[in-house]
């Protein structure tokens, strides 16, 4: 029996899928979906979310949230979504290289050091995406 993905992003249902197994980026570390998961609640990092169906992986680029594991669903709760093919790895690559030299030039307790920091997590993680596009 194989796994339902759904990704909801605060605009839209960005995607309704049947699938394989599911590959998330979790503040802990990546993990793996498969059919008869055990049911668990994980809070996404920004980075890779991956899935397999028909012998096919389709990679994409996650930000923050949320996953819900249940009864062979994962519900993805994100704030970006991106497909690899929506990504270019220059312009991608540029935007880390902007977003690490702001990082540098501020300290833990800037107001804004938090939000640049995910910023840089962000974009890693489109790159990472990036580099896989067909």
């Amino acid at each position: 029996m194989p796994l339902t993905l759904e990704i909801v992003t605060p605009e839209q249902r960005a995607l309704t899928v049947q699938c394989d197994e599911v590959r998330l980026t979790g503040v802990e570390g990546g993990f793996g979906v498969r059919p008869g998961h055990t049911p668990l609640v994980a809070t996404l990092a920004p980075g890779e979310l991956a899935y397999d169906a028909a012998g096919s992986t389709h990679r994409y680029a996650a930000g923050e949230g949320f996953a819900e594991v249940s009864d062979d669903r994962v519900r993805v709760l994100v704030e970006e979504i991106l497909r690899a093919d929506q990504l270019d790895a220059q312009r991608t690559a540029r935007e880390l290289t902007d977003a690490r030299k702001k990082l540098e030039t501020l300290r833990p307790e800037d107001p804004e050091y938090e939000k640049v920091r995910a910023a840089v997590e962000r974009a890693a993680a489109r790159l990472l995406v990036a580099a896989h596009a067909p």
